[in-house]
């Protein structure tokens, strides 16, 4: 049986919502997190290994919440991402104090992930739609490199109620495949429709973005480390911010021709955990997804 993978990101530290670790914060009536959701998607759409990118210090908390439960289900792994997890050479800027983004986390599972691989992020709640389209894709491409995927969203179903956003708005060619990738900021709902609230300026509500749902190769961990080490040479002196971010790293190979995209349009609404007022809104939007008959309650790989 082909392998395929789903990798959840789930060492941020979650500033932006100051209760706790948000990756697990209990939103299901039965206890469930967003990340029992996702997984028990993902095994339904026939993905058969997890591997939990997270922080050591979450390690044990990690385990007894989610880990040990899934170990039941299929296979598991973890890795972990670690501020001073750099290439030889390289060393921790004084005064830096966060991981260096999302493109290390995944690099993380350099050496562990040989398989095709889906990547999520641990505090988004996706829907099923999203799981089928990649694993059915990177069934049928496992041996095709430098042939990825993404699930692109409609922005409209990916906005919060409770403060701006900042989403990758996608552009793509009449055969679907992802041209460019538009980092923007501070999206905000309005009667509109949705503006960049900085500016003002309109934001199509109907365009497609990027929600960190990916499907890549293994090949791609072997672009990813070797970024890595172009991106830390190339920091600005005293940059202590600036982060290796996969949506950025992917864009840079289709700028070079290094690699295309197929995007996969999900219609499902996402949602997550982004402000601690957020919180409630999806506890309200996974009773109503149990209440359809979307889920089961307790869910039933919980």
């Amino acid at each position: 049986m082909q392998k395929i993978t789903l990798v959840i990101m789930a060492a941020g530290i979650g500033s932006r919502f100051g209760e706790g670790i948000k990756q697990l914060t209990p939103v299901g009536p039965g206890g469930e997190i967003i990340m029992d959701y996702s997984i028990h998607d993902a095994l339904e759409a026939g993905f058969n290994k997890i591997v939990f990118i997270i922080r050591r210090d979450l390690e044990k908390d990690f385990r007894e919440i989610i880990g040990n439960r899934i170990e039941k289900l299929c296979e598991v792994a973890y890795v972990f991402q670690e501020l001073d997890g750099l290439p030889e050479g390289f060393t921790v800027p004084e005064g830096r104090t966060k991981p260096w983004g999302t493109g290390q986390a995944v690099l993380a599972c350099r050496g562990l992930v040989r398989e095709p691989f889906a990547v999520i992020n641990a505090d988004d709640y996706y829907g099923k739609e999203g799981f089928v389209k990649l694993h059915d894709y990177l069934t049928a491409h496992a041996e095709d490199h430098y042939h990825y995927c993404m699930a692109g969203f409609i922005l409209k179903n990916t906005l919060s109620d409770n403060g701006g956003v900042t989403r990758g708005v996608c552009r793509v060619d009449d055969n679907n495949y992802l041209t460019d990738i538009v980092e923007t900021y501070h999206i905000v709902k309005c009667p509109e429709g949705a503006m960049v609230e900085t500016t003002q300026e309109p934001v199509d509500i109907n365009s497609h973005v990027s929600m960190n749902m990916w499907g890549l190769t293994p090949e791609f961990l072997d672009v990813l480390e070797d970024g890595f080490r172009e991106f830390l040479t190339g920091l600005t002196p005293g940059d202590i911010k600036a982060e290796y971010l996969l949506p950025s790293v992917i864009d840079r190979m289709l700028k070079k021709g290094q690699a295309d995209v197929t995007m996969l349009e999900t219609n499902d609404k996402w949602f997550g955990v982004t402000y601690a007022a957020d919180k409630q809104s999806v506890i309200d939007s996974f009773a109503e997804l149990i209440e359809a008959g979307v889920y089961t309650s307790p869910l039933n790989s919980k």
